[in-house]
């Protein structure tokens, strides 16, 4: 049987004896067309395709932009189909078995701008609820300005005491959290952020649920959720006028990367972070060199291209 022929049972089987969709068997065969194209110059037929045959198929994809994913739900359909034939005992070993993917670039945390980061820090919804303003305000300086974690925030009591998992001493400037691994960190709290805290802690003990323990709490007094804390911080950053929805971890990404900017001091970044690994907290040099890369084109003469 020819090339196309196999292909032509080949689907068949999944259509009817696996029962895929309709459109699953429209992209098997849209890859086993690649597959017959690429076997087709290479002068070989679909049961003589070998792996090095098919190392250099991908390198080929790889070369000319496709991605890791793409890539990789194309070989999952070249496995299958391999596999098929050597049930039907038409090849001796599956040439795509061994063959992965190359590994997506693993993406860029995202971060805001410094201006876009103050502008947040600094949006006051003065027609809103004072209670709740006060409270949304806090959060955002602390998750800003002391790099927390959002467990860690929701973590946070309003006194020390041997259950607390974290509080803030405003005595010393410094807030106690449980991040990771279990693992306690002190980091410190600036200014702003004491300012914001003060004024939450002024409103939180003039209502009705003063006495719970937690520092951030909801109107029926239980403790803050992390995904309460995603909402209000996605509605806070559309009323600030900011192109792109804020969440906890974007402003956990642009303390690092402001930090480094500012300071270089990568050491220093990752004890703030509580990464136990260097290596976790070096993602934030590319988000630097972003930023360096950035301004070079924009003011340099020799990065400017011509039009």
């Amino acid at each position: 049987m020819d090339d196309g022929g196999l292909v032509e049972r080949y689907l068949e089987h999944v259509r009817v004896e696996k029962r895929l969709a309709q459109r699953t068997v429209e992209l098997y065969a849209l890859d086993l067309q690649k597959l017959a194209e690429n076997a087709t110059k290479a002068s070989v037929a679909l049961t003589q395709v070998q792996n090095a045959h098919i190392r250099r198929w991908v390198a080929q994809m790889h070369g000319a932009g496709r991605s890791g994913r793409g890539i990789a739900l194309i070989l999952s359909g070249w496995r299958g189909f391999y596999t098929w034939l050597g049930r039907e005992g038409l090849v001796k070993s599956n040439p795509v078995q061994d063959v992965r993917a190359p590994k997506a670039p693993k993406p860029l945390p995202k971060a805001l701008s410094v201006d876009d980061a103050v502008q947040f820090a600094e949006f006051s919804a003065d027609e809103a609820d004072p209670w709740l303003e006060a409270r949304d305000a806090a959060i955002v300086e602390l998750l800003y300005g002391c790099g927390l974690r959002v467990g860690e925030l929701v973590g946070l009591d309003v006194q020390a005491s041997g259950a607390a998992k974290g509080w803030v001493d405003a005595q010393a400037g410094e807030a106690h959290v449980l991040g990771k691994g279990s693992k306690r960190r002190s980091v410190p709290v600036g200014r702003k952020a004491l300012q914001a805290l003060q004024t939450w802690l002024a409103q939180r003990s003039a209502g009705l649920h003063a006495q719970q323990a937690a520092l951030f709490i909801g109107r029926h007094g239980s403790r803050l959720s992390a995904q309460a804390v995603w909402q209000r911080l996605k509605q806070r950053s559309q009323r600030a006028g900011l192109a792109t929805p804020v969440h906890p971890h974007m402003l956990r990404h642009s303390f690092a990367s402001h930090v480094l900017q500012s300071s270089g001091d990568l050491r220093a970044v990752q004890e703030l972070l509580g990464h136990a690994n260097i290596g976790t907290t070096q993602v934030y040099t590319r988000l630097d060199f972003q930023h360096l890369a950035k301004a070079y084109d924009a003011a340099h003469p020799r990065a400017k291209r011509k039009g």
